[in-house]
């Protein structure tokens, strides 16, 4: 049984939440608010003269019935997920370590079999599903954006669709039952969660597994991640909430792990009740997660870092540009629009921010600035003094490469507390 969500019309294709997402309840808890936001994948040419654009209200609510923390407020999907959608998977190393080794689970710990089907929701380029098809398996990915034409080119198959019921039923007509159905970086973005989970059901075998990755509350709170407060992510999971959310469609968490990708996430195995084995994974999640004591402490916390962490970063970046030092930013990861909107930096502080060759975000501005998005060869050639990884969750990785293509300048990492790297 569901409860329906009740939510008051906004303006400029949005909702005001007044009843939580998963379970319906009243009572939400007001936490943290950083402002009014963009839309982080509307990026504007460069040079384009500036003019109005939409920016939302992004605050989270807490509900105390079944411990979902989420945004009050949900933005139209076709505002957020236009067809020019310019993120890919394919591009993040991190990620291709994380579905391979997803594809490995499923054939260790779940027997999955060459015959069975794996669907992908959200399957954008097709990274996650070209692991299961190297592995000989029938595939089928489901994307409403134009990454979708990325999937098919390399070959596989893509219906080109918001994932709903009735899409759920098209893909089980065109390929009969999935064994696997995974809902990868996207379960958690999707308006309608509990249609989600109904058109997973149409479509998914008696045995089968569903599989979602989502962030995962914790490490964000430990880890001051305030940058991924945006309008894609509607909700932010732990386990209690997940499980909470799975049970009212007569699901049960069977494995649920912490993955790396994302700067933390959580992979969560779910099956009907007694179709699978329970792994302790479970139990131990659960248990860790009771332990770190009341959410809303733990929430009220997580707000006085976050202001915290926002106003050294101030004066970091103070002292540096009093000195006549220069600022570029390395990367423009979605998180990027959240940070640069909230502690108001500008083509003042920044040079400008630098993806790698092929990017789809080069040529634009950074959501809600006139910061350029340009080819990361110019830090090479221009040799700022510091360079400001917005992908700092995976500084360890960035920096080395960066140094090795010649960079000589020092890093900032703007997270969990800004500090600056030799």
């Amino acid at each position: 049984m569901t409860q329906s969500l009740k939510a008051v019309a906004g303006t400029g294709g949005s909702v005001i939440v007044t009843r939580c997402q998963v379970c319906g309840s009243r009572k939400l808890q007001p936490s943290l608010f950083v402002g009014y936001l963009p839309p982080v994948n509307q990026m504007r040419p460069i040079g384009q003269q500036p003019h109005e654009q939409p920016a939302y209200p992004a605050g989270l609510l807490h509900c105390p019935r079944c411990q979902l923390v989420q945004l009050g407020l949900i933005v139209d999907s076709r505002i957020l997920f236009p067809p020019d959608y310019p993120y890919t998977s394919g591009t993040t190393r991190v990620l291709h370590e994380n579905f391979q080794e997803l594809q490995q689970e499923c054939a260790e710990l779940w027997q999955l079999k060459p015959k069975d089907l794996v669907v992908d929701i959200g399957s954008n380029d097709g990274t996650l599903l070209s692991k299961f098809q190297a592995a000989g398996h029938p595939v089928l990915g489901i994307e409403p954006t134009d990454a979708g034409k990325l999937a098919r080119e390399r070959g596989i198959p893509t219906l080109a669709a918001y994932f709903t019921v009735k899409a759920a039923e098209s893909a089980r007509k065109m390929r009969g039952r999935a064994k696997v159905i995974t809902a990868a970086n996207c379960f958690a973005h999707i308006e309608k969660i509990h249609d989600v989970v109904k058109g997973a059901l149409k479509l998914l075998d008696k045995d089968g597994l569903f599989i979602t990755e989502s962030h995962y509350l914790m490490p964000l709170l430990d880890t001051v991640q305030y940058d991924t407060i945006y309008h894609e992510h509607l909700r932010y999971y732990s386990l209690t909430s997940l499980s909470y959310l799975l049970e009212l469609h007569d699901l049960e968490v069977v494995h649920a792990k912490e993955i790396p990708s994302h700067g933390g996430s959580i992979r969560v195995c779910a099956a009907r009740k007694g179709m699978r084995p329970i792994q302790p994974s479970v139990r131990q999640m659960l248990d860790a997660e009771a332990a770190r004591g009341p959410m809303t402490e733990q929430l009220a916390t997580f707000k006085q870092r976050t202001v915290r962490s926002k106003l050294q970063l101030h004066a970091l970046l103070a002292g540096i540009k009093a000195a006549g030092h220069r600022v570029a930013g390395v990367g423009a990861p979605s998180r990027a629009s959240t940070l640069v909107n909230y502690t108001g930096l500008d083509d003042g502080i920044l040079e400008y921010v630098l993806e790698v060759k092929g990017s789809r975000k080069i040529g634009r501005y950074l959501p809600g600035t006139l910061v350029p998005v340009i080819e990361e060869s110019r830090l090479f050639e221009d040799q700022p003094e510091y360079a400001l990884l917005f992908s700092w969750h995976i500084a360890a990785e960035l920096m080395p490469k960066l140094r090795q293509k010649g960079y000589q300048g020092k890093f900032i990492l703007p997270l969990p507390e800004p500090r600056i790297v030799e």
